[in-house]
């Protein structure tokens, strides 16, 4: 077992990036140079014509890996840290040797496909005493922290549910459509809203329910889902997720004095809009965009170089997850699922806001956004990736 990497004050925090799928090159690629404390100098894919076209666009990345070369990757030392974005079920073993290495890791959530699988990284982390965060970006995001301000300040009075909607058309080409639950909406768009109620109301839920519809023989689940969270103190949550509906995504928080409504609520690069209703009051805030992946990422960095401990670790991860879980669940059953109650003291706090600059999104290499693929062909030259690359 290797000790963590230490990088000094003044320096800089060496990224690899694991899988160049979307999120990468569209977020965070473009993102590091905003950081002031973090390069990429790494890349690890399945298809040498992507780190040969990338490391021309990003000069700091020198050094190249497939992953059947992960093992030496990590032995040399080209990195401190790892941005890790490949499919949800690919997390746990690259995650685990990564961190046993001593490497540092900002892992995409959700952070695995089940609750024993979180736990696993969580004990390497703590084994090596390598960094462990997991990529909620909103945690550092101007509008989000505000409405978590307001929620929390009793202007809304008592906190009564929540309730969100977020959709986006998948196309037939893209992996997602074809990959199972755990490329399914719920896994894929739901740790948005179910982090965002856990972080507003500060509790865990104790049942989760969850009904859907495979309304498209393209997608081999249920493609448009309805999933209710029940809380202790009475309050519910509730969210719609799609695979096949218009781009959406918004929430509401309401309490018995009044009600606060966001939108957009969770797309890059933000721009969300607040509707706040006291009573009969109602005034409006708008929030500029920011890079969000940028602001996470130079969080991070600050972490790793200051010696402390990130606040989305991966107990907030497994959390998420344990719901994700809950909800494959009762999709199966059709039946409720009850969650043993859990505490968790560490949330959000307001200081963690970042005030990146948006970047404009580059030229992709056999890379497409969820609803596109397939029309240049990129998705069939590059099956192994497809099944490795978010």
């Amino acid at each position: 077992m290797a000790t963590a990497k230490k990088v000094g004050q003044g320096s800089k925090v060496r990224y690899a990036v694991v899988g160049a799928g979307w999120i990468s090159q569209t977020a965070l690629l473009p993102g590091v140079e905003h950081t002031g404390n973090s390069e990429v100098t790494a890349i690890v894919t399945g298809h040498e014509y992507k780190a040969e076209k990338l490391s021309e666009k990003y000069p700091t990345i020198q050094h190249s890996y497939s992953y059947e070369e992960y093992d030496q990757f990590l032995k040399d030392d080209v990195a401190d840290a790892i941005y890790l974005a490949t499919p949800n079920w690919d997390h746990v073993e690259l995650a685990v040797k990564t961190l046993e290495a001593g490497l540092h890791l900002l892992l995409e959530k959700p952070m695995a496909v089940s609750v024993e699988q979180c736990q696993q990284i969580i004990k390497a982390s703590q084994k090596s005493g390598a960094k462990l965060m997991v990529a909620y970006r909103l945690h550092f995001e101007p509008g989000t922290l505000k409405a978590l301000k307001i929620a929390r300040s009793g202007k809304l009075g008592k906190l009564r549910y929540f309730n969100s909607s977020f959709s986006q058309p998948v196309s037939r080409f893209n992996h997602r459509a074809k990959s199972g639950y755990w490329a399914g909406p719920i896994p894929d768009m739901g740790p948005y809203p179910i982090n965002m109620v856990r972080t507003v109301f500060g509790a865990e839920p104790i049942e989760v329910y969850a009904a859907g519809w495979k309304t498209d023989e393209k997608f081999n689940f249920e493609d448009t889902v309805a999933v209710t969270l029940k809380f202790e103190e009475g309050r519910i949550g509730s969210f719609v997720l799609s695979y096949n509906a218009q781009d959406l995504d918004d929430f509401r928080i309401t309490g018995d004095l009044g009600s606060l409504f966001s939108s957009p609520a969770y797309a890059m690069p933000g721009g969300m809009k607040h509707t706040l209703m006291i009573g009969e009051k109602e005034s409006n805030e708008s929030f500029g965009k920011t890079d969000q992946f940028g602001g996470e990422l130079k969080y991070f960095s600050e972490c790793v170089i200051e010696d402390r401990n990130p606040e989305p670790d991966g107990e907030e991860g497994m959390l998420d997850v344990r719901v994700l879980v809950a909800c494959e669940q009762s999709l199966k059953t059709g039946m409720p699922v009850k969650l043993q109650p859990y505490r968790r003291t560490r949330r959000a706090t307001l200081d963690q806001e970042e005030k990146l600059s948006p970047v404009k999104i580059p030229e992709l290499v056999g890379a497409n956004k969820p609803s596109e693929g397939g029309s240049n062909g990129e998705e069939q030259e590059a099956p192994q990736e497809a099944q490795r690359v978010a």
